[in-house]
């Protein structure tokens, strides 16, 4: 006991100082990590001191000045995307950071002449040295940056819809929430970066290969896993289980294929257009067209056809659609490859928007998705719709007030304030319980 006793005390004597101690910290109060921005910024050549910097995103804010030989550096605390803001105020008079000479990884934020996204690559250090040149300070106005913010909150609302109609579907003919629906965007988006980016395909031959591919793998997926799942008549939830098991094997398959990194599709970062605040390229243009064109087209194939009709049969009431003749189980197998044909068309106009197609890009829209679903009324894919392009708007509308790695929580605040109202979604009906 004795023993034992000194021991705990040794332990304890040694652990106080390991406790107490406090992390390494620069002369202006930044925390040193392993990850830091830096660089120089010069005017002419020579160096410019005590311009003013900060950094924000993935909840970090830091700040610091350049030194009396132009050099800076900020430290955050992990590898990501963050914002890098330069106080203009703090620079010579007339000049400003030259666009035409940021770095690969970093790129300018829309509307400003001062703040850069910059991105780390393989290592913990991003060297960014900026030069200064004779150009005139932008900044946006409230009413501006608005303007803009809702036009790209409609382009991620309309290519969020796809898939999320999709999911909707198969919700609606099956009860199904299938968390694999975001690995199925993501299919879409690596099959068309493998035969663009590494067989050398012609895009047009990518896309045409990806939406088919996503129709068969909605086909696969409910012969081989769903049908004999329902013919066994399992429940509900022990099938949303299987679902998420499902996402994260596909998920693991897709990094084991492509690797960890992000691959862009030709094209992917074109030149934008100005048509007063909104800043737009023809792949913006091009992306809004296909997914309005798809809209209208699944919406006729819903109203106007005989599979159509019976697909909203079913989702109504199956045991009543299979009374009258309707075969159920053909109608669901066609759900799944109109919904794995829609989720790949998603997942191409996904990897232009963000740009780039990585191995779990899918999954920042699943909750999305299931978002915007229940805004819209569980089951219904025309809600589906209404309620992605709110998800889609209150998420980029959300960055003129929070910062833009939270800018997703802002869809569950949407659909807080709309269950309260209307707790069905828009577009549900009223479910008697009990």
């Amino acid at each position: 006991m004795a023993l034992i006793a000194a021991l705990l005390a040794t332990f304890i004597v040694l652990g106080i100082p390991a406790g107490s101690a406090q992390a390494a910290t620069t002369p202006d109060g930044q925390e040193i990590t392993a990850f830091y921005f830096g660089g120089n910024i010069t005017n002419n050549d020579k160096p410019v001191a005590d311009v003013g910097m900060s950094v924000e995103g993935n909840g970090f804010k830091g700040k610091t000045k350049t030194d009396a030989d132009g050099k800076w550096r900020l430290y955050v605390p992990k590898k990501a995307t963050y914002t890098i803001t330069i106080d203009e105020d703090t620079l010579p008079k007339g000049v400003i950071i030259d666009p035409s000479k940021l770095p690969q990884g970093v790129k300018a934020v829309s509307g400003t002449s001062g703040a850069f996204e910059a991105s780390f690559g393989l290592t913990g250090t991003k060297i960014v040295n900026l030069f200064l040149g004779q150009g005139e300070r932008v900044t946006e106005s409230f009413w501006s940056q608005l303007l803009s913010r809702t036009f790209n909150g409609l382009n991620f609302g309309l290519l969020l819809a796809l898939a999320s109609m999709g999911a909707a579907l198969i919700y609606g003919t099956t009860r199904l929430g299938n968390f694999a629906h975001a690995d199925m965007v993501t299919w879409g988006g690596i099959v068309a970066v493998l035969c663009t980016s590494f067989w050398s395909l012609p895009l047009w031959l990518g896309i045409v290969a990806a939406v088919v591919g996503g129709g068969l793998l909605g086909w696969a997926l409910d012969v081989g896993l769903w049908a004999p799942l329902r013919r066994r008549g399992m429940s509900v939830v022990p099938l949303m289980i299987v679902s998420i098991g499902l996402a994260l094997a596909m998920r693991y398959i897709f990094q084991f294929v492509i690797g960890g990194g992000t691959l862009q599709l030709p094209g992917a970062s074109p030149k934008p257009w100005n048509l007063g605040p909104i800043s737009l390229s023809y792949i913006d243009v091009i992306t809004m067209s296909v997914s309005l064109v798809v809209i209208i087209g699944v919406g006729l194939f819903l109203t106007r056809t005989r599979i159509g009709k019976a697909t909203r049969a079913i989702s109504d009431n199956p045991q009543l659609a299979a009374a009258t003749g309707i075969d159920v189980d053909k109608v669901i197998r066609l759900v799944w490859i109109l919904a794995g044909a829609l989720a790949a068309i998603s997942g191409i106009l996904w990897a232009y928007f963000r740009p780039g197609v990585k191995w779990d890009m899918g999954v920042q829209m699943l909750l999305l998705i299931f978002c915007a679903m229940t805004i819209g009324g569980l089951g219904t894919a025309f809600g589906a719709i209404i309620g992605s392009i709110i998800v889609g708007i209150a998420v980029e509308v959300s960055t003129l007030w929070i910062p833009s790695d939270l800018k997703y929580a802002s869809a569950l605040a949407a659909l807080i304030i709309i269950l309260l109202v209307r707790p069905q979604g828009l577009f549900g009906r009223k479910e008697r319980l009990g």
